[in-house]
């Protein structure tokens, strides 16, 4: 099953920007835009604070029953993988 999760982050060289993860079979892509008018590009590596944000946003799902609990480890065992 595929996933996405975006939030707003802060660069402190380029300003705002927003960062969206897409999960799918176990691969995990980063990437980030600018603006409005700006093509996605690749983002990475992902900073620990950038897993705990995606972390967090998975957990608010799992009791909406949006993101299931087996989905949920799976994206910890990535982070694991990613170390």
């Amino acid at each position: 099953m595929s996933m996405e999760f975006g939030w707003w982050a802060t660069d402190p060289e380029r300003g705002k920007h927003q960062i969206l993860v897409r999960i799918h079979g176990g691969n995990v892509v980063w990437t980030r835009k600018f603006g409005h008018h700006t093509s996605w590009e690749a983002y990475g590596p992902p900073t620990d604070a950038d897993w705990e944000k995606l972390l967090g946003e998975a957990a608010r799902r799992v009791p909406r029953r949006l993101l299931s609990p087996k989905q949920y480890a799976e994206i910890e065992k990535s982070r694991a993988r990613a170390r």
